[in-house]
Formats: C-alpha cells, sequence, structure tokens
C-alpha cells in the first residue's frame, strides 16, 4: 500500500479528533444520565472515560500498526522487574516474553483501564506477574509502598506515553532513579517534526488533538530523554526518515550509566 502525500497526512488528524469528540459527548451524556448534573463538576472524569473509549476502540488497530514496527521486540526485551508507563488498553501485555520477566508493574493514572486490563491479565495468565498501579510514576509515595525505589528497576518501558504525560522532562527524572545502574529504558515515541512544514501543521493541529485525543504533537521528546540522567549509549537513539508524518518516531533501548 503507498505512503500518504503531504495533503493526506496532513488532514488525517481531523478524522480521529471528530471521533474523539462523539466519545467525549457520549461519556458526559451517560455520566448526566446517571449521576445528574454533578459529573459536570468533575471534568477529569468525563476526560478519563473519554479517552477510555477512544483508546479502547482503537485498541486493535494501534495493535496491528504496532506490529508493523520494532515494537513487538522492543516489548520483549523488556527483562527482571520491569515498569510499564501508561500501560493504557493494555496493548503491550500479549507482548511481554514471561520467561524475561520476573515481575511486571504497570503504572497508569487513568483508573478507567483497571477492567480492560484485568481482563487481558487473565487471558495470558499473567495475574501473578503483572500489577497495575493507579497513579502516576511522580507518585513516589505509591511506588514505595509497592517496593518501587530508586535504583529498584530493571527495565522502564514507554510505548507512545511520554507525549500524554502532564510533565516530560520530571517523569524522565523519575524513570532515571527508578532504574538500576546498568537498567534499560525502552522507548517509542513520537514528537515534534524536523520538517519545517510538518512542525507547522503540528502546531496547527495540536490545540485540537490536546484536547480531545490526549497527546502533544509538538515536543522536543529526544532533549527530555536525554536532559534527564546520564546514559551509557545516547548515540544509539534511532530517528527513522518521516519527514510528512505528524507522529515522527523517535525510539530506542537506553542503558542508565553505572557509577
Amino acid at each position: 500500500m503507498p505512503k500518504p502525500g503531504r495533503l493526506a497526512s496532513i488532514l488525517r488528524p481531523f478524522g480521529l479528533i471528530w471521533f474523539s469528540i462523539c466519545l467525549h459527548w457520549e461519556a458526559l451524556t451517560e455520566a448526566v444520565r446517571r449521576d445528574g448534573l454533578a459529573p459536570l463538576s468533575h471534568p477529569q472524569q468525563i476526560q478519563d472515560a473519554g479517552s477510555a473509549k477512544l483508546l479502547g476502540i482503537t485498541s486493535s488497530g494501534f495493535i496491528a500498526y504496532e506490529d508493523t514496527t520494532i515494537v513487538p521486540s522492543f516489548v520483549q526485551a523488556a527483562s527482571g522487574v520491569v515498569l510499564e508507563l501508561g500501560p493504557g488498553p493494555g496493548n503491550q501485555i500479549h507482548r511481554f516474553d514471561v520467561s524475561r520477566v520476573k515481575h511486571i508493574y504497570g503504572v497508569e493514572p487513568n483508573p478507567q483501564f483497571k477492567g480492560t486490563i484485568d481482563a487481558l491479565l487473565k487471558k495470558h495468565g499473567l495475574q501473578d506477574r503483572y500489577k497495575l498501579i493507579a497513579c502516576g510514576i511522580e507518585d513516589s509515595d505509591v511506588l514505595r509502598a509497592e517496593g518501587i525505589t530508586e535504583g529498584s528497576l530493571d527495565t522502564v518501558l514507554s510505548i507512545q506515553v511520554l507525549c500524554a504525560v502532564k510533565d516530560p522532562k520530571n517523569v524522565m527524572k523519575e524513570v532515571w532513579k527508578l532504574l538500576k545502574p546498568g537498567g534499560k529504558f525502552i522507548f517509542w515515541e513520537h514528537g515534534r517534526s524536523e520538517d519545517r512544514l510538518t512542525a507547522i501543521a503540528q502546531a496547527c493541529w495540536n490545540p485540537a488533538w490536546c484536547a480531545f485525543v490526549g497527546c502533544v504533537l509538538t515536543r522536543n521528546v529526544l532533549a527530555d530523554i536525554l536532559d534527564s540522567g546520564e546514559w551509557e549509549n545516547p548515540h544509539e537513539i534511532e530517528k527513522p526518515h518521516e519527514p510528512i508524518s505528524l507522529l515522527p518516531r523517535i525510539q530506542g533501548v537506553l542503558i542508565k550509566k553505572k557509577a
């Protein structure tokens, strides 16, 4: 199948944004029918419900696309004690190599995904190997209660997550602290394009994309990752050539520098 041209790539976000608007409206009307006007004072709950609907419905499409990329092999490279950032609807759960993984912690601040993830863990027999924690990686007290402390993790996995967190710089500093020396940060992310016209299109779409899809198109993900601490192999980060994509990827397996 031929790749879309520049105009098609620029216009592509509209479809997902409109679909998400419809799902957020559906989430709002369901909440109002159930609880009256009370949900209007809790917009984050509506946002969480709408996001869960969007990512749940599109999950199979994302999985199929990721199957054509390096993502499956990246997830299989996770080993030891693993922390998965923002598992969402659990798209990566079936990809973990259980022979290499001791335990997996899924850190997900949106509680709406719990039912979906629990069902997937049961389906793949990972109930005793994977624990979902309803918090952000910045919630150190919650993580500490689970035994996740500085230098305790062998692997942190981040698949399309740094675009969606509120403060990626702080998230990456926490990632670096929690990793053992020699631990792996495995990531497949998207960020600001190096192509000028594409970057302009990203900036134009970004307000609506942020509001309804839930992530940022214009972040300098590479800087956020590299500024978090010292890595042994920053030269191995890959930036595939995607000049017209509004979701250009950056990917790699970074090793935390040993003292």
